[in-house]
């Protein structure tokens, strides 16, 4: 019993990275690369969250040490925001997020000031900086 509680303790401890980095790190590239708006919105909507909750953690942290499920919780609350059957980053930010930042005027401030360029050639720059062609890679 003790290897086994080993190896779930250790696949608990991955599970966080995995699920909250890696796989949004990996859907926000391939979003960036397609032309469909749904799939930025629900990885810009990801990013805020994730920001939000981070934040809000280390404020908290004191008082999140003495909550045993913490950690869990997060994670399930994680999955759900990132998995792409429930599209929960969107639907939060949409339903919540999006209210909060009209009712305080934040929006009205940026509109018509919209710097997303319409044929997606600043996602394809963007993509480019972060990974250089082949050519252009240096030797080191």
């Amino acid at each position: 019993m003790g290897r086994f509680w080993t190896l779930l303790t250790n696949l608990h401890s991955l599970a966080g990275p995995v699920v909250m980095l890696l796989y949004p790190l990996y859907a926000s590239v391939i979003a960036i690369e397609s032309p469909a708006k749904d799939d930025d919105e629900q990885w810009l909507a990801y990013w805020i969250l994730y920001s939000l909750l981070t934040l809000t953690e280390m404020v908290l942290q004191s008082v999140l040490e003495w909550i045993p499920i913490w950690y869990s919780v997060k994670l399930l609350v994680m999955a759900w925001l990132v998995l792409p059957q429930f599209r929960g980053a969107a639907f939060i930010y949409e339903k919540f997020v999006r209210e909060q930042i009209k009712k305080y005027g934040i929006l009205r401030e940026h509109q018509g000031h919209h710097s997303g360029s319409p044929n997606g050639k600043g996602k394809k720059k963007f993509v480019q900086f972060i990974v250089p062609k082949k050519g252009e890679q240096e030797a080191y």
